[in-house]
């Protein structure tokens, strides 16, 4: 006989399970010649860690590649990562400061080299991370978005974009870091509101009949004006249109010009046209062919179009001086205070400028198209439906995409320049010349650039399965079968591989887009370094000491001044640190989690229900593997009795559940209908069901012989359908099940998963069993009312029974007896005084003579109610105080309100059960 542990121990099982999978090679593609199911891994950073957004989307991607791998699928999950040019950077740039080093004392080529060696060290971490969950990638096909691959498809990808006329180079407004120096993609610019001014400038008129007021939260742009804007239909303005103002502590007159776009209502109803340093400025200025002033340098610094005062000044000095400046000379009308947004780099913190500069362009109006009609027309799907309306809002007012970035990681822009800036585009320069015809002795310069790291990761879904070679892997699993990912990055990649992957292979690279929430903190905050409520799903699986965690969190913080609230919040959250929960109750509480909801709340609490669930799983499959000495594999000869099909019925309407839920990825409720069979169907009743018939004497070898069977067989297709959510306890129970069912497979993810079997469709066993349960249920419910010790055996009397009722109870006897605690069932209209209940309309009489004493428990229900009523009547005074209700935290209000709402109930029981108690005396 195999031998379960006593004790589930997580730690003990889950890493020599993982090393186990991966060196048989299950996790690898085409096992099967199966229908392709394939998941593109979201490329996470090569900088970073696993965080609980990635912990949550593996999870469920791991779930759907497991599930498909078991019904047969040839099942593809590929792994990888991103470079991450402006992250990787940094962090490399940061250590070679720290040596006294920047990189360009290195030089290009040497940095990039110390780059590479970073990566080598540091880049494995979250593989090594994904491991720890369990993640069944095929990690013989890890691509990096910098490999030699990868790099080829980039190159090649640009090529042909700019030979067909879709990428160009040109000069733009995009959003400048002045820290880094580089343009960055709107996903890297955070919007945070600060208190800021308003300041109010006078602009007089050229022809001295007056002046114009205008409103700026930005005085040093004012050196770039090159118009003033006002509504066509503001009448305040009209007489004014087509006049020039002098523009102050300038030389230079601007015209006062009509634009719909200025609103009436804010401010004076003027508006400064800066087309150089606003994204609004810069289409004004376009409809009106108006003259476009940088007066910016590359570091913020103010340049040589402005006057000589002010050249050099950083851009907040200059500010200064200019208020100072206008002030002195009449032009300052009045500062009010003013909340703004601030567009900050998410990178470095700094506050961006829109700038001009000459970058590389896609023109994703075009691409865009076939992309937003796949969508409209049903070829790709979102998952929830409402999300397609955040793509359309987006993919209907597509801007030129800006693709060049002024890094030296990342991938090179494959394009060349002669002295005269003529530019030639090919996959080197040797390349280049052979295509344009150009002499050795025509100067060549490559372009500084490199590709945003989003263009490379627009190609993931077909540049990973090798193109631009037309290799097997590509026919086979391109399209993918579904993207995981979350809705804060719809614009950025997920419609970017729709319109490359439409452009390049001609087919939508994904068939279903499910978009996740985003997982918050039990108090509803994001989570971020920043505000130091991080959760590290390793910490999660591990434990970790509150000295450990919140050391972590304040190493973490961007701003040290919060260290003080961060470790309060961390000692009311986690006062005795986090508890080692192994892995499998975090992916039960990730995929529960996995609503439709935009935002999912993650509460640790949560997790001791899924461990419990875990230790309830194994308790019961050591009570079945105990009771299976003498039971026969090879023994067909077995008879299943009316438990046994009415568990069977059970499991088919679960499976059938099952399959539904995933095609519907509602995880939440494919967590719930696991959760509700093994618990409550199974444990919680058949066990019982089986402990009552193995130890009935009257059983005989064939019944005995058939639960058995059931006990294990249904528990085998237990273990296979939870096995996505929680392979590691599934495969380890499942090593000792298989020894009993006579299974010869390597492992449980190698096996079939459960599917419908109308033979096991049973409607009568199960509405019998049904009745019992309720049978079972008001027994016991009469005893704890009643508190009746759980050792003590009772009489049941039956009344007002039908034929029908009286033939399933003599079936039934020996079950009702052995799980109530009944020493016998008389059916007789005539019963002694009695606690009563009901089952439909036949009435159920438990004799409480000799059980209890009637006048004792009546004092004690006395004496609870006395408690309860002081808590209630001190719950009222506090939630009828005005002060406690308006100043409380909500959270704190809403849980003194609940805890009214149940004490209240439980006096309500408890006066139903004095009053039972007083129809027995006599």
């Amino acid at each position: 006989m195999s031998e379960i542990q006593k004790n589930y121990d997580p730690k003990l099982l889950e890493q020599k399970c993982y090393e186990t999978w991966e060196k048989k090679g299950l996790f690898r593609c085409g096992q099967t010649k199966g229908v392709p199911f394939t998941i593109m891994l979201p490329p996470p950073n090569v900088t970073g860690t696993l965080h609980m957004g990635h912990g949550f989307q593996q999870t469920l991607m791991d779930l759907l590649i497991r599930y498909h791998r078991m019904m047969g699928d040839n099942a593809l999950w590929q792994p990888g990562t991103d470079h991450a040019g402006i992250a990787t950077q940094m962090v490399v740039e940061r250590n070679l400061n720290a040596e006294g080093v920047s990189r360009h004392d290195l030089g290009r080529e040497k940095f990039i080299e110390r780059i590479w060696q970073w990566k080598e060290y540091s880049g494995g971490t979250i593989a090594k991370q994904m491991r720890r969950l369990g993640a069944s990638c095929d990690w013989s096909r890890e691509r990096f978005t910098m490999d030699d691959g990868l790099s080829k498809a980039v190159q090649t990808c640009f090529i042909k974009l700019y030979e067909d006329g879709l990428a160009y180079r040109g000069e733009r407004l995009v959003n400048w870091d002045p820290v880094l120096l580089t343009a960055v993609s709107d996903l890297e610019v955070v919007q945070e509101e600060e208190n800021g001014s308003l300041w109010h400038f006078r602009y007089p008129l050229v022809d001295d009949s007056g002046s114009i007021e205008i409103a700026t939260t930005r005085p040093e742009t004012m050196l770039g004006d090159v118009a003033v804007a006002v509504n066509p239909e503001d009448e305040r303005y009209k007489h004014l249109i087509g006049k020039l103002v002098k523009l102050p502590l300038t030389e230079r007159e601007i015209p006062i010009i009509a634009d719909e776009y200025v609103d009436v209502e804010f401010g004076t109803g003027c508006v400064k046209i800066t087309p150089a340093h606003d994204f609004n400025d810069y289409e004004i200025g376009k409809r009106h062919h108006l003259p476009i002033i940088n007066i910016l340098a590359n570091d913020a610094k103010l340049n040589t179009n402005v006057p000589k005062v002010y050249q050099g000044l950083d851009r907040f000095e200059a500010r200064k001086k200019i208020v100072i400046d206008m002030e002195a000379q009449g032009f300052l009308v009045k500062v009010e205070p003013h909340v703004l947004k601030v567009p900050k780099g998410d990178r470095t913190g700094a506050i961006l400028e829109p700038y001009l500069t000459k970058q590389w362009f896609v023109k994703a109006g075009e691409l865009g198209k076939p992309a937003l009609e796949a969508v409209e027309n049903g070829s790709v799907r979102f998952v929830p439906d409402n999300w397609k309306n955040t793509y359309y809002s987006w993919m209907n007012d597509l801007q030129d995409w800006c693709i060049s970035r002024q890094l030296w990681w990342g991938h090179r822009i494959p394009a060349w320049y002669d002295l005269n800036g003529k530019v030639y585009v090919g996959s080197s320069e040797e390349d280049v010349r052979t295509k344009y015809g150009l002499s050795l002795e025509l100067i060549l310069q490559q372009d500084e650039d490199v590709f945003d790291t989003w263009f490379s990761a627009a190609l993931w879904p077909f540049s990973t399965l090798g193109w631009p070679e037309n290799t097997p892997e590509l026919k086979k699993y391109y399209p993918t079968s579904v993207l995981v990912t979350g809705f804060d990055i719809i614009f950025f990649w997920v419609a970017r591989m729709m319109m490359f992957g439409l452009y390049f292979m001609k087919d939508v690279p994904f068939r279903d887009i499910y978009i996740t929430g985003l997982i918050r903190d039990a108090e509803g905050q994001k989570m971020s370094k920043s505000k130091g409520n991080v959760l590290d799903p390793v910490d999660l699986i591990d434990g970790i000491s509150l000295e450990d965690l919140i050391s972590k969190r304040t190493q973490a913080l961007m701003q040290p001044q919060m260290k003080t609230k961060v470790e309060k919040q961390t000692h009311k959250h986690f006062p005795n640190g986090i508890e080692a929960y192994g892995t499998d109750a975090l992916r039960f509480t990730f995929t529960a989690l996995a609503s439709t909801s935009r935002d999912i709340c993650f509460d640790v609490a949560r997790m001791e229900g899924y461990r419990n669930f875990c230790n309830k799983l194994w308790n019961a499959s050591r009570f079945v593997m105990m009771n299976l000495e003498d039971y026969d594999a090879n023994d067909n000869q077995y008879k299943i009795g009316i438990a046994e099909h009415w568990i069977w019925h059970k499991l088919n309407q679960t499976i059938v559940e099952v399959h539904k839920h995933i095609a519907q990825y509602r995880f939440d409720l494919l967590a719930q209908t696991i959760y509700e069979f093994v618990w409550n169907q199974y444990c919680d009743w058949y066990v019982e069901f089986a402990k009552a018939s193995l130890n009935d004497e009257n059983v005989t070898p064939e019944q005995k012989q058939g639960v058995q069977y059931t006990l294990i067989t249904v528990l085998d297709k237990i273990l296979r359908l939870a096995h996505p959510i929680i392979p590691f306890i599934t495969e380890e129970i499942f090593s000792q099940v298989k020894v009993f069912t006579l299974d010869s497979i390597t492992s449980i993810m190698t096996s079939n998963f459960p599917v419908f079997d109308q033979n096991l469709v049973n409607e009568k066993a199960s509405n019998e069993i049904e009745w019992v349960k309720r049978i079972i249920v008001a027994i016991r419910t009469i005893r704890s009312e009643m508190n009746v010790k759980p050792s003590l055996n009772i009489l049941l009397y039956i009344k007002n029974a039908t034929t029908d009722e009286l033939v399933k109870l003599q079936v039934m006897k020996s079950l009702i007896q052995s799980m109530a605690k009944v020493s016998d069932i008389i059916v007789n209209n005539d019963v002694p005084m009695s606690a009563t209940t009901l089952v439909d309309n036949m009435e159920l009489h438990i004799p409480l003579a000799g059980l209890i004493d009637v006048t004792a428990e009546q004092m004690r229900l006395k004496k609870e109610q006395e408690k309860l009523e002081k808590e209630i009547i001190r719950l009222r005074a506090k939630l009828s105080n005005e002060k406690f209700v308006a100043n409380a935290p909500l959270d704190v209000v809403e849980k003194e309100k609940t805890k009214l709402f149940e004490y209240q109930s439980t006096q309500a029981k408890l006066v139903k059960q004095f009053e039972k108690l007083e129809a027995l005396l006599p």
